[in-house]
Formats: structure tokens, C-alpha cells, sequence
């Protein structure tokens, strides 16, 4: 840099340049932050008015459901959320019995979480292989996949959550 001034005209140039890049960077965030104002706004006012609801614990709101070796006891989530979500424990009637438990099926969701609550339970899932979840044991079971309950303790509760709350079960037959 050999001419006077030479030094102070590049350095305004590369100053006018950062200037710009900046301006650009904060322009195109500020773009983005307005697209996800925007998808959030319509994911809201696509899903259901969700209603404040609470489930206390009552025997007497163990019933027979789905299956015919458990009792289900339903938390009210479904009406809650529009029927966008069920949630309930499975508590299993002892003993259990292979014969009458292990069908192979799968259910037609869209998201199922189990958690359990007390005891021990022992399933297998296709491409997953043979798994025995504990008391603080939690899965997500993707849709669709098939398994077969393989044993459960006589003390065991499950939370089941599942979306949506109306969903299909499809019994497969056994090998």
C-alpha cells in the first residue's frame, strides 16, 4: 500500500462490506423469525382447544377395555384435547397366561409412549428383538410395529400415551 490514503480507502471498503454482510445476516433471520410466527399460528389453529382436566387416582375407574387380560383406567385426556390424545395405566390381571396374551398385533398411530409404572413387562418387536422394560422403564413404539406381549409381572402398570386418541389395532396371526 503504497499511495497515501490508500490504507484508510481499503479499510472502508472492508468496513462497508462487514456492513452488508451483517445487514444481510439480520434481514434473513428476521425472515425466518416471521415464518415460524407464521407455521406456529397454523399448527395452533389446526389442532383442537385443549380443556384443563385432572384424574385422581380411583379404583374404581379400573375397567376391562381392549384387551381381556387388563384393566384400563382412562386419565380424560381424549375429551380434553379434542380427541387428539389418549392417555391411560394398563394395570394386567395376573397370571399371566401366553395362550390367551401373545398375538401378535400393531396399532395404526401416529405417536405411542409407554412408561411403567409398577412391575415388570416383556415384549418383542419385529427388527427390535426380545425387551423386558422395569418399574421407570419408558419406549416409543413406532407406528405400525408389530409385537407380541411376552410375559408381565403380577403387580403390572403401565401409562400409555397415544396420538390420536381414536386409533385402529390389528391382530396378526401367530406364527
Amino acid at each position: 500500500m503504497g499511495c497515501p490514503g490508500e490504507w484508510e480507502f481499503v479499510m472502508a471498503k472492508t468496513k462497508r462490506k462487514a456492513e452488508r454482510a451483517r445487514s444481510a445476516v439480520k434481514s434473513r433471520t428476521k425472515k425466518s423469525r416471521t415464518k415460524k410466527r407464521t407455521k406456529s399460528a397454523k399448527s395452533a389453529q389446526a389442532r383442537p382447544k385443549h380443556r384443563f382436566t385432572v384424574s385422581h387416582h380411583r379404583e374404581a375407574d379400573f375397567d376391562r377395555g381392549l384387551r381381556t387380560y387388563a384393566k384400563y383406567r382412562d386419565l380424560g385426556i381424549a375429551p380434553a384435547t379434542g380427541g387428539m390424545v389418549q392417555a391411560h395405566v394398563i394395570r394386567f390381571i395376573p397370571p399371566f397366561r401366553p395362550e390367551e396374551v401373545s398375538t401378535p398385533h400393531y396399532h395404526d398411530v401416529d405417536f405411542q409412549m409407554i412408561y411403567v409404572l409398577k412391575g415388570w413387562y416383556k415384549t418383542e418387536f419385529e427388527g427390535e428383538g426380545v425387551h423386558t422394560f422395569k418399574a421407570g422403564s419408558c419406549w416409543i413404539q413406532p407406528s405400525r410395529i408389530k409385537h407380541t406381549v411376552l410375559g408381565y409381572s403380577d403387580d403390572c402398570e403401565l401409562l400409555e400415551i397415544i396420538l390420536p386418541a381414536d386409533f385402529e389395532t390389528v391382530t396378526l396371526a401367530k406364527s
